[in-house]
């Protein structure tokens, strides 16, 4: 497809322009709250309804039936012919070379791109639509073009024939057995559910649970330095996917690297909510969640003030959390220093490709859904996410575990990324309307957390912004959208690093490096990204950048805190027990 079915659209934009309107008034009222079928249903409708742009796109069809006519032609001929159209550089569906050396399968790969990328350009061009319309056409449409690829079927598949000779049909034979497996589970596994063990293989940072509520349980990271700076960094993580993405593996994690570093380390790990916890608010999630670590980790190090982090959603409700606090506590009390974000939302008006599954009716479906369970599977959410990558994260496993008969990889993230976790439906319904369909957070004083109203611009607290270019989750740009809304007096330091959601995080120091990134420290009044595209490409992970403007904001080396069973007791080792809920 186009680089337009990445354009970010206007996600408030939910009403369908006059025109179109008019044109799609005879479609019937299907049950159909995500628009699988009516966002197509309705572009062409409007099609119809613009007769001259209609014929002028037919006319383009024409053009490209004759070009690839005569393609075909001089194939035919035993003449050489370039490329009519090429797979964009990260769909790597026919990088086997039989789909470029074979003129029969050039000819089967060249049609189906070329069917495949003019059809989204016309849904991107619907004439009369919204923008947001235009993307949730284009994004379902491309749900079933990406199905009906021809590397998803065995007789079009020249390595999946190919397999099967070589071995025998065993290949379709294991394939069988991978179909089989995964239609029990419901899900197209990307990773064995046994290839990793969450406290033997993951999260194996040694450490003490100090607290644990109904919500969450804190982790403190035994320290490995006899000093450690005297203002300790807690880690709020995301509540749809288990807390251990920064502890992957002694190498990759995150929180042994700030141990190392000589840093007073904790992390949230959340409960897994049942049903009986359907009525578990937002303002819950930050109150007994946020605020009940916040003062643990205070009195455990003896400390007024402590650094806070947030990742993801996790920084959408730190990013909260600091509005709360600012309102909350007295200037002189209030209990964060400075903070971090990694790759969060605070201005929801542009949340990426997500927002085709948003509007007022699909939110009401999930809510009817969840009132029947009292929360929200989290491979309902996991389901969600992988469409939207839909070639790398759903039809790559359909192919190499089906068609190619492969055994899973053994991939940590793919581990973590299968590790879910529910939501419970007030909260989670509290989030979808409050953030992303009303945008609420950035509006002061509109949003009230414990029967008090939040203001961003009121924190004045020194930032350090992590985005991430390729991230399909929080586009950079929106995560760089938070120097606006906090105080023209907050010091910000911005980072862009190169990779995704995950990867762009979990940017270990390796030698050589993987990764690089881009830093600017943006005035208030830069409310565009100019200066981070215009800083320098420095090679390497963000990490070092990140510690060394903690080590001046974390004060001086002291004497690493220890554990007093009379304030917090020792509850058991790390990882604790909520993580091993499923």
């Amino acid at each position: 497809m186009r680089n337009g079915a990445y354009k970010q659209g206007n996600s408030g934009d939910d009403v369908v322009a006059g025109s179109e309107a008019g044109a799609a008034g005879w479609l019937p009222q299907m049950p159909d709250p995500f628009g699988v079928v009516t966002a197509v249903l309705h572009a062409q409708a409007a099609w119809l309804a613009h007769p001259q742009e209609l014929a002028q796109a037919v006319q383009a069809l024409f053009a490209d039936s004759l070009g690839f006519e005569a393609h075909l032609l001089r194939l035919a001929m035993g003449l050489p012919s370039d490329a009519l159209v090429k797979p964009h550089v990260d769909d790597v569906r026919f990088a086997d070379p039989d789909w470029e050396k074979n003129p029969v399968w050039d000819v089967v790969k060249e049609l189906y791109l070329g069917v495949t990328h003019r059809t989204q350009d016309l849904l991107f061009e619907t004439p009369g639509l919204s923008e947001l319309e235009r993307r949730r056409a284009a994004f379902w449409a491309r749900q079933w073009l990406n199905a009906l690829a021809p590397t998803n079927f065995l007789f079009t598949n020249p390595m999946a024939m190919r397999r099967a000779l070589e071995t025998h049909g065993n290949s379709l034979r294991q394939g069988l057995d991978n179909f089989l497996r995964d239609a029990k589970e419901e899900n197209i596994r990307m990773v064995e559910a046994a290839a990793f063990q969450v406290g033997t293989d993951l999260a194996t940072t040694p450490g003490r649970v100090v607290l644990r509520n109904r919500l969450i349980e804190l982790i403190y990271y035994t320290p490995t330095t006899a000093k450690v700076h005297q203002t300790p960094v807690l880690i709020v993580t995301p509540w749809i996917n288990k807390y251990y993405v920064l502890d992957l593996t002694p190498d990759k994690s995150m929180v042994k690297h700030l141990t190392d570093q000589g840093y007073s380390t904790f992390i949230i790990s959340w409960k897994n909510p049942s049903a009986e916890m359907a009525d578990l608010r937002f303002d819950d999630y930050l109150i007994e969640g946020v605020d009940q670590a916040v003062q643990a980790v205070r009195k455990i190090c003896k400390v007024p003030r402590l650094h806070l982090a947030g990742y993801c959603i996790g920084g959408t409700l730190a990013s909260t959390y600091m509005a709360w606090a600012t309102r909350h506590y007295p200037a002189q009390a209030h209990p964060v220093a400075h903070w971090t974000l990694l790759t969060t939302l605070t201005d929801f008006s542009h949340p990426g490709d997500i927002d085709v599954f948003i509007d007022e009716g699909s939110i009401v479906a999930l809510e009817q859904k969840m009132a029947q369970t009292g929360f929200l599977e989290g491979s309902d959410m996991a389901t969600s996410f992988r469409l939207l990558r839909s070639n790398g994260l759903v039809w790559r496993y359909f192919e190499h575990s089906y068609l190619l008969g492969e055994e899973l990889p053994s991939i940590d993230v793919l581990f973590w990324n299968m590790d879910t976790t529910r939501l419970p439906a007030a909260m989670h319904s509290y989030y979808l309307r409050q953030m992303y369909l009303h945008n609420n957070l950035v509006k002061p004083d509109v949003l009230t957390i414990g029967g008090e109203p939040i203001d961003l611009s009121r924190v004045t607290q020194p930032l350090y912004a992590v985005g991430c270019e390729d991230d399909h989750v929080v586009p950079w740009r929106q995560a760089y959208c938070v120097r606006q809304y906090v105080s023209a007096k907050t010091p910000v330091r911005c980072v862009l690093s190169t990779s995704g959601h995950i990867f762009g995080i979990v940017n270990p120091v390796r030698d050589p490096p993987k990764r690089s990134f881009r830093v600017c420290e943006p005035l208030a009044s830069d409310l565009s990204a100019h200066c981070l595209m215009q800083a320098p490409l420095q090679t390497g992970s963000w990490w070092p950048d990140w510690l060394t403007w903690l080590e001046a904001q974390c004060g001086p080396l002291v004497d690493a805190p220890k554990l007093s069973s009379k304030t917090y007791p020792d509850l058991g080792a790390a990882p604790g027990s909520y993580v091993h809920e499923h």
